[in-house]
């Protein structure tokens, strides 16, 4: 499968790769797996968003990815940080046909609003280096 270079914005990073949406969903489930994540949640965006607006919109789902051993590190660091788990992964279809997106939260900048935390800070790259290897691997 070909993909684009990486992109990254303020918050994440993600790859368009030239496979179907619900391949592309199914294929970022197992790297997440691969990885030591479980999906905790799953919100089909396109399907709330009819239910609740009556808009159309494209497939699009966010997956809560928590790697048990690194957020039970980071609860033992800081018990409030639930506030900033799990780790959001979207996939969504791309605007060209047969494309999809897979992006993946950056976690040092989540986790930089707690301020001089070095555990949290090691905690939040090795969750990065999975989430990268997750996108890559797709």
């Amino acid at each position: 499968m070909s993909a684009q270079q990486p992109q990254h914005s303020k918050y994440g990073f993600s790859k368009t790769f030239d496979v179907p949406y619900k391949e592309a969903v199914e294929r970022t489930r197992a790297a997440l797996k691969a990885e030591g994540f479980g999906v905790l949640t799953e919100i089909d965006m396109k399907e709330k968003l009819k239910e609740n607006l009556d808009v159309d919109f494209r497939n699009y789902v966010i997956l809560g990815a928590c790697n048990p051993p690194l957020a039970y590190k980071t609860l033992q660091q800081e018990i409030n940080i639930g506030l900033l788990l799990p780790c959001n992964v979207i996939v969504y279809e791309a605007d060209e046909a047969g494309k999809s997106v897979v992006a993946a939260i950056d976690a040092k900048i989540m986790l930089s609003v707690v301020k001089d935390n070095h555990t949290l800070d090691a905690v939040a790259t090795e969750v990065n280096e999975k989430l990268k290897r997750v996108v890559a691997q797709l």
